[in-house]
């Protein structure tokens, strides 16, 4: 196996992760659900519609590819569910975004939680990393181990643990062998999602005032940065781990909203090469907590989220170029990059715009970034 690396990860224009699903993917997706194709006749189809945008993220130029996220229908839970010891339910009721409705899918723990050599992921990414010349990058995502944390997912946990420190040793170490087999398999570049810290950011927030609520969410943010780090701690020198913090995206909508601040001082604890944040609108707040959240740390890249990946108006260069520099008196600009604020397509419904558009996009990050930084 011949090892891929590249400097400057993150990379001065780099891509989030989801891609809007193509109709042919869709259409091979439903047409497996109701039993008109099988397995082997869904994956030709994923597998000729990722080869088609694998090809086309690296026609725009970028470093780093993805594969869309076309092996999966959420962005995390089918991550999840290939986990040893995690179980699919019916949640019985919407995630609750700000104009409309999820499917009622979720994980839940049916066994103490460990590393699965045969998670499906990993043969979709041995397709995709075949796909990528040697100069580009195949870019690995994941959710973060926290996501766990949330949404009654680790409600039985006392089932199969004596205490919760023993279950998050467990789950930092499916983590960690994970990712160590990814690597196995070739990846230098792994992204962990996570829409935990944008949850907190609105819980700790609210509960500013009621003292034992609040102590509840500070505990989870120890947490949090405990089995995060547990996580990634002594991996290979040449593979790259980020982070995206995810305010929610599900139809162009969103779930949380508020500035960093409340959370700056966590995000500076995560050992993570570089952490892709959303900064495309006012629901972010302003620069000011990126000093905590980069810590001085000069092996450490921000990568700011200022296109939107929501809506397909394309932004203004010029107040993009303002904005970056503007972050720039908080955190030295070699530290920073740019992205669009999250992917297209965080679950297969995708974002209210086209395919072309979602190019566009993308073309506007990297003609940005060659403006300020090359």
């Amino acid at each position: 196996m011949t090892q891929k690396t590249l400097t400057k990860i993150p990379f001065n224009y780099d891509v989030v992760g989801s891609l809007l699903r193509s109709e042919k993917l869709k259409q091979a997706r439903t047409d497996f659900a109701a039993g008109k194709i099988d397995e082997i006749a869904k994956q030709e189809v994923q597998h000729a519609e990722t080869k088609r945008i694998v090809e086309k993220q690296i026609e725009l130029g970028l470093h780093a590819v993805t594969d869309g996220e076309y092996n999966r229908s959420w962005w995390h839970l089918d991550f999840l569910w290939g986990l040893t010891g995690v179980g699919h339910y019916d949640y019985h009721k919407s995630y609750k975004f700000k104009g409309d409705k999820t499917r009622t899918d979720n994980a839940d723990l049916v066994g103490k939680i460990a590393f699965n050599p045969d998670h499906p992921f990993f043969d979709s990414f041995k397709y995709f990393n075949s796909l990528t010349p040697e100069d580009v990058l195949a870019k690995q995502t994941i959710p973060s181990p926290t996501m766990l944390f949330r949404d009654n997912r680790s409600d039985n946990w006392s089932k199969f643990y004596d205490s919760w420190d023993a279950y998050l040793v467990d789950l930092a170490n499916a983590y960690r062998d994970t990712i160590l087999h990814f690597y196995e398999l070739g990846c230098r570049y792994i992204q962990l999602d996570d829409t935990t810290w944008a949850f907190l950011i609105s819980q700790l927030n609210a509960t500013k005032d009621q003292p034992e609520e609040h102590a509840k969410f500070v505990k989870l943010a120890e947490d949090a940065v405990k089995v995060i780090n547990a996580s990634i701690a002594d991996l290979p020198a040449d593979l790259t781990v980020t982070t995206h913090v995810c305010r929610g995206n599900f139809k162009s909508t969103y779930l949380f909203a508020g500035g960093y601040d409340v959370v700056a001082e966590y995000l500076g604890q995560l050992n993570y090469d570089g952490l892709f944040l959303e900064y495309d609108n006012e629901r972010a707040g302003g620069f000011a907590p990126l000093t905590k959240i980069w810590n001085g740390n000069k092996d450490k890249r921000i990568v700011l989220g200022l296109i939107t990946s929501k809506f397909p108006e394309l932004e203004d260069k010029n107040e993009v170029i303002d904005r970056i520099h503007e972050a720039a008196k908080y955190v030295p600009l070699e530290n920073l990059a740019l992205s669009t604020q999250c992917g297209f397509a965080s679950t297969e419904e995708g974002n209210k715009l086209t395919e072309e558009q979602q190019w566009d996009k993308l073309t506007l990050v990297k003609e940005i970034a060659e403006e300020v930084w090359e």
